[in-house]
């Protein structure tokens, strides 16, 4: 679509001369003329009808006014979050995950923020615990929780879907031969967790013998693709590590959610709202892959 064809519909339907909305956008009339009849030949329709008084909409024009002016906002908004950012985006911010979130999505993201605002340093701490918001040990805290419980500017992005997986090699060795409720397949386990163990028993495999005791999430991912056994992972894992597959049969828990939070303090502060926006911006991008189906 020609979009330089947008703020001349604008500026005529706000106008309802061809002349008056010229005037408004610096150009001629002739030149609002050919924007005006190539949008119309664009959407196969008539905008304007001509009557003594100058151009009135008609209704398709009626209903395209209000998205027209829509698109103008979303765009005027964009060159004012951007105008100056060379003089505002600078300082240091401490930004807080999980290590498997980080190493495998958040990497990449980083490193082309860092690219586009040079000035801005990233204090990047890495821990499966969080870091306390409202006791200030971190500014911006990616979090996949079944709720937020501290006093912090949230932003919740979509559901966190967890799932059971294994290597494909695993699943096909193994599952054609398991007997009733799982019997003969691997867990790795966490040990002594009691939400861990009512989530094995909401499957299908719920006598499968918990072989592995391993603290660490990174290493149960690092297990399951060696073909270990099932683990929970979330179900982007396989976007990054095609080798591991859902276990047929299994269905996955959605009732945790992806959040950025932001201490309040720093809402107004540039460089915080910056990088929440960009971190906002890439993991919607996963959407799909987080969710899942």
């Amino acid at each position: 679509m020609d979009w330089k064809s947008l703020p001349a519909f604008l500026a005529v339907a706000r106008s309802g001369t061809l002349r008056a909305g010229a005037e408004q956008m610096d150009g001629t009339h002739a030149t609002v003329r050919r924007q005006i009849e190539g949008l119309e030949a664009q959407l196969g329709t008539t905008l304007f009808r001509r009557n003594t008084g100058g151009l009135t909409l008609t209704a398709a024009g009626r209903r395209l006014l209000p998205l027209a002016i829509e698109a103008e906002t979303a765009l005027l908004k964009g060159f004012s979050a951007v105008k100056g950012l060379d003089r505002e985006a600078s300082g240091r911010i401490r930004l807080s995950a999980d290590p498997l979130t980080a190493h495998y999505l958040l990497a990449p993201v980083l490193a082309d923020f860092a690219t586009l605002y040079p000035e801005i340093e990233i204090e990047l701490k890495l821990s499966y615990l969080l870091d306390s918001i409202e006791k200030d040990e971190t500014d911006v805290s990616i979090r996949h929780v079944l709720e937020v419980e501290e006093d912090a500017v949230g932003r919740k992005l979509f559901p966190l879907s967890l799932g059971v997986f294994a290597s494909r090699r695993y699943i096909d060795a193994h599952l054609p031969n398991a007997g009733s409720k799982g019997k003969g397949l691997t867990w790795i386990g966490y040990g002594d967790v009691p939400e861990l163990q009512k989530m094995i028993t909401a499957t299908p495999f719920a006598e499968a013998r918990v072989r592995h005791i391993v603290t660490d999430p990174q290493m149960h991912l690092h297990l399951a693709r060696a073909g270990a056994g099932m683990t929970f992972l979330s179900n982007w894992v396989p976007s990054v590590f095609p080798e591991l597959q859902r276990v047929p049969g299994t269905q996955l828990d959605q009732r945790r959610s992806t959040w950025i939070l932001l201490h309040g303090g720093l809402r107004r502060v540039q460089r915080a709202r910056l990088l929440v926006d960009y971190l906002g911006a890439a993991l919607l991008e996963r959407r799909a892959d987080f969710i899942g189906q």
